[in-house]
């Protein structure tokens, strides 16, 4: 029996790959002890006992990027997750730590160096994190899900997906999913979404938008997130909610997508062959650009400046794309190229090599 203790969390594009790389190690092997390590303030703290695995916390503690008073605190916080963490490992006999990324991932790399325990890590995004270019280093395995993310000895496994979306890829009903939201079965489909905080810039185009999209003949699923301060809209062509629990409903109900361009978002539709346009966020390293690109290279995708996401935009570029069946069908097909469906059984196989 082997335990595995898989950490990372903070936001989906986090928890929903370890979840799926927990449940591919149960499908293997059934009697393992899965445990998963996060803060409490991240998503794991709901979505990790959603699931049935257990979650053992540890403060979350950024790596401090200014000489201030947190920063003079940090290394003494930080050794005491690290020491945390390697109680965890010896009185739960850790075999093998694998690690996503995030304020968990760190402290969990340093305690498996420290108690000789393997680590692997994965990487979701084209250009790494703070905590994964670092534990790469000692890593004994390197998953990641973008052809050409720069970390020494990386294997492409593709993202871990959830099983909702691995049973998307075999197929799905696009008019029971429209149904299931109040649309109407036949009408062409735009899934708008900006992850489950949502985005400011989308949420007001498309808001802003939504007449000319209606007089073009097309329906739109709208998820605002929850920061947004936008009503919710349940019409016949126009459904505006606030977060949405079945992802893969609202994908199956698609024939287009409007996003952000987070690697889970960007695996996800590509896997199941969704055409998409990509509005990067504009603030941080530009690494939701780079997730992008190799399914706007392969002309699956689209991709547009949030600035440049304007109602004319969607005037202009949108409504002729989604008005063209042959070009959104080709667009489809030309996902193949970039889609990585069993992500969750490459990694999986990628760590069960750690076993001693």
């Amino acid at each position: 029996m082997t335990t595995y203790l898989l950490a990372g969390g903070g936001t989906a594009g986090h928890v929903n790959p370890l979840l799926a790389l927990a449940d591919r190690i149960k499908l293997h092997e059934p009697d393992a002890v899965v445990i998963a390590l996060g803060t409490a303030e991240g998503l794991e703290s709901r979505l990790v006992p959603l699931r049935g695995y257990e979650l053992v916390t540890v403060a979350r503690l950024p790596f401090p990027r200014r000489l201030n008073k947190y920063a003079f605190g940090f290394p003494a916080k930080y050794r005491k997750a690290v020491s945390e963490v390697r109680e965890l490992i010896r009185s739960r006999g850790v075999d093998i730590v694998v690690g996503f990324g995030g304020y968990a991932s760190a402290p969990a790399y340093d305690a498996a160096v420290a108690e000789n325990v393997p680590f692997a890590i994965h990487e979701a995004n084209a250009l790494p994190g703070m905590a994964n270019r670092r534990g790469s280093k000692k890593a004994a395995a390197v998953g990641v899900a973008f052809e050409g993310t720069p970390l020494k000895n990386a294997v492409l496994v593709g993202m871990p997906l959830r099983v909702e979306i691995e049973n998307l890829v075999k197929g799905y009903d696009k008019a029971s999913a429209r149904k299931h939201f109040g649309l109407d079965e036949s009408t062409v489909t735009v899934l708008v979404t900006g992850g489950s905080l949502g985005a400011k810039r989308i949420n007001e185009t498309i808001a802003n938008s939504r007449h000319v999209l209606t007089a073009a003949g097309i329906q739109v699923l709208h998820i605002v997130g929850g920061r947004s301060e936008l009503p919710e809209v349940h019409e016949a062509n126009f459904v505006r909610i606030s977060y949405c629990d079945n992802m893969e409903l609202a994908i199956a109900a698609a024939d287009v997508a409007v996003a952000r361009a987070g690697a889970a978002t960007v695996s996800e539709f590509s896997a199941v062959g969704l055409p998409a346009i990509y509005v990067p966020y504009p603030v941080g390293n530009g690494e939701q650009a780079l997730n992008a690109r190799s399914a706007v290279a392969a002309e699956a995708a689209i991709m547009v400046k949030d600035a440049d996401f304007t109602p004319d935009y969607v005037a202009s570029t949108i409504v002729p794309l989604v008005s063209d069946s042959k070009r959104i069908a080709t667009m489809s097909a030309s996902t193949a190229l970039v889609a990585i469906s069993d992500g969750a059984e490459r990694m999986y196989r990628l760590v069960a090599g750690l076993k001693r």
